[in-house]
């Protein structure tokens, strides 16, 4: 057995679904199906069993895939450790950074670490935190920037910095006029509860802006408008900057403009740890640490 086929069938144990595994893994559907169907007759085993609504593992076949996890992982750890031997002249680390955080920070953390180890190949991956955690666990990444506190990973991760929740408005939104300035000059506050006669344009619950949003909103008890509620973090804040609604945003990913406010939320702000986080287990590949280097400098510089 090759080591795809054990990424073949971990994807459809993922999806629950061949045609979406098969999108997946830039392959036809056809093939796919064409495979389980002979590797299946090969074990003498149904692995998964068909129904209308998509495929689901047999006992059997939970066990199979947690084997193939596990010897996947260790085929990927073997792989890093001759890598470092080579003194990082080889190799390829896997990167897991949010879409809306990379946007902004990732291209400089792959230009310095490129120009200290141009042999080195950073294979980035885009998902929300909660997605990368997950991505973690399974080993599918040497490393990370996660939203803390993590759910499944603890000692594996360390806090690196805070980012601030902000509150994406236009200068010219109604909103304005229940602002108050800060101490620092140009910058200014709002309250929760002042927002909510205006419409929010939000991300979706498996997002940490989304249910960090949505949890905010609920402590205080508070009723909200939003006529899109799965709408990109980077969509969101594009459309808040039109006027268009109210979005959340990070510091870290803020882009100033003179047409656009990004208002704390409440005197004190809403704060959140970052954390650079590696998969479980106590082997950490060289090019890892050294990536993780880059991060931090860059983060510190911007």
């Amino acid at each position: 057995m090759e080591m795809k086929e054990f990424i073949y069938l971990i994807t459809l144990e993922e999806e629950g679904n061949i045609s979406r595994a098969a999108e997946r893994l830039y392959m036809a559907q056809s093939s796919l199906s064409q495979f389980l169907q002979q590797f299946e007759t090969e074990l003498g085993v149904k692995l998964f069993v068909r129904t209308p609504k998509g495929i689901h593992p047999t006992h059997n076949g939970e066990r199979f895939i947690e084997h193939a996890r596990s010897m996947l992982l260790q085929y990927q750890r073997a792989k890093n450790e001759i890598w470092s031997n080579e003194n990082l002249e080889a190799g390829k680390i896997s990167f897991g950074i949010s879409t809306f955080r990379g946007q902004r920070m990732l291209p400089k953390i792959l230009k310095g670490f490129h120009d200290k180890y141009p042999k080195v190949h950073v294979e980035v991956v885009e998902e929300n935190s909660m997605r990368l955690e997950e991505l973690l666990v399974g080993g599918k990444l040497d490393l990370a920037i996660v939203v803390m506190p993590t759910t499944k990973l603890k000692k594996e991760v360390s806090v690196f910095r805070k980012d601030e929740i902000l509150l994406v408005v236009h200068k010219d939104h109604p909103l304005v006029q229940h602002i108050h300035p800060t101490q620092e000059q140009g910058k200014y506050w709002v309250s929760l509860k002042d927002t909510v006669q205006y419409e929010y344009i939000l991300s979706g619950y498996d997002t940490i802006l989304g249910s960090l949003g949505r949890d905010m909103l609920r402590k205080q008890k508070l009723k909200w408008r939003a006529f899109h509620n799965n709408i990109s973090a980077p969509m969101a804040v594009a459309m808040a900057k039109e006027g268009l609604g109210l979005a959340f945003t990070y510091q870290s990913c803020v882009e100033e403009s003179d047409d656009v406010l990004y208002l704390r939320i409440g005197k004190e702000g809403v704060f959140l740890d970052l954390g650079i986080a590696y998969p479980p287990g106590e082997y950490r590949s060289k090019g890892a640490e050294e990536l993780e280097k880059i991060v931090r400098q860059v983060y510190e510089e911007n």
